[in-house]
């Protein structure tokens, strides 16, 4: 199968060699075990099996999590990367692994006891244990300061009351991080494990997006939780918030990688379809959706290029986070529908995974912040003046 190059302003020159050793192994893990069997998947809407088990094979969870704690000790270039190859297969697999990596292993390093450390992190960069992350809620989306659940004191421990929803991995999770106000009104992230009493998750079926993830509800119904299964360094906004600027800076990547599929999809059908005696490709209008595919594609490759290096840094803000995420998306979002159209009736078949790709970009462009909260998020920046 012909490659089209999407490499345009050659930033394979920016990249270290372990970079690339990274990125082509999981390239090579996506080609083989997720590409020729996604869209069946997706059409049975039904979970890749396995899946966590071979994307911690591969090295794709906990990317840069400290090796102390089974994760891979990489930079945030190899996460984004890791994070583009894996969309470029379908964006359930990148969900998977963004939220093991970034929701569910970064906030027990970040804020978890050694304790907690040492019993979750090995088996969550292995798979052999799948996270979820519990912060939206019924009544509570882009409101996350809103939320109802509770977590009150209760002799040496405390009681955990509330639900969340359209959480990725919820029907099959072994634990959750889960987010509730206490009695203080402090917001603590709390580690819920799968067999606890009083703790239910329900799966939501019949989406027409992300078809190959497993979504669903977290239901607490005065759950006991110990005060070990508390995260000690965290008590306020500042614990989901910096998880989301994580995944978020993981998406933005992501999105670019589902963006390329569509793109040299698109590509390899304009050259070999003929229509008029010639191939469409030689079209202007044809040659016109290229071109522009290509150049946003460049523009979201330099952007989350540039954030990567600012993250490694510590200087990239949640601002400029917010930015690029948003960006990445719409573009992704874009390609995936002119690319589609590109392809004429061939482009709804499961043939190609262009309809695929843009049916998740849907669920994308609104998970972990929605494309106009982001917009506002930018605007706030810009003016110092919250139109929330």
């Amino acid at each position: 199968m012909r490659r089209i190059n999407a490499d345009y302003y050659q930033l394979d020159e920016l990249l270290t060699d372990e970079h690339k050793l990274i990125r082509n192994a999981v390239r090579e893990f996506v080609t083989t075990e997720i590409k020729p069997h996604i869209e069946t998947y997706a059409q049975q809407h039904s979970e890749i099996p396995d899946l966590m088990r071979k994307l911690g094979a591969v090295g794709a969870l906990g990317a840069y999590i400290p090796t102390q704690y089974g994760g891979a000790g990489l930079d945030q270039i190899s996460y984004g990367l890791i994070m583009q190859e894996l969309e470029a297969g379908d964006s359930a697999v990148r969900s998977a692994a963004s939220v093991q990596s970034s929701l569910v292993m970064y906030p027990i390093f970040s804020f978890g006891s050694e304790a907690q450390k040492q019993k979750f992190l090995p088996r969550l960069a292995t798979g052999e244990l799948i996270g979820a992350f519990g912060l939206t809620e019924p009544n509570h989306g882009s409101d996350p300061a809103a939320m109802e659940t509770r977590l009150k004191k209760e002799d040496d421990g405390y009681r955990l009351t509330g639900a969340k929803m359209w959480i990725t991995n919820a029907p099959v999770c072994d634990v959750a991080i889960v987010w509730a106000r206490d009695d203080a009104g402090k917001v603590r992230g709390v580690l819920v494990e799968k067999d606890t009493e009083g703790f239910t998750r329900i799966e939501t079926g019949n989406k027409w997006s992300l078809r190959a993830s497993r979504t669903g509800e977290l239901v607490f119904d005065n759950v006991y939780i110990k005060k070990e299964s508390i995260l000690p360094a965290v008590d306020s906004m500042r614990g989901p918030l910096s998880c989301l600027n994580s995944a978020r800076y993981g998406i933005s990547w992501g999105a670019i990688g589902a963006a390329v599929d569509c793109y040299q999809t698109a590509v390899r059908y304009a050259i070999e379809r003929e229509q008029f005696g010639k191939p469409i490709a030689s079209f202007q209008l044809q040659q016109k959706k290229m071109a522009e595919m290509l150049t946003e594609i460049t523009k979201a490759q330099l952007l989350s290029w540039r954030l990567g290096i600012l993250k490694n840094e510590g200087r990239a803000t949640p601002q400029q986070i917010s930015m690029a995420k948003r960006n990445n998306v719409q573009m992704a979002l874009q390609v995936a529908r002119e690319a589609r159209q590109m392809l004429g009736a061939m482009g709804i078949v499961g043939d190609y995974p262009l309809m695929r790709h843009m049916m998740n970009l849907e669920s994308v462009i609104t998970y972990e912040g929605t494309h106009d909260v982001h917009l506002l998020i930018t605007g706030q920046d810009i003016t110092g003046l919250s139109a929330f």
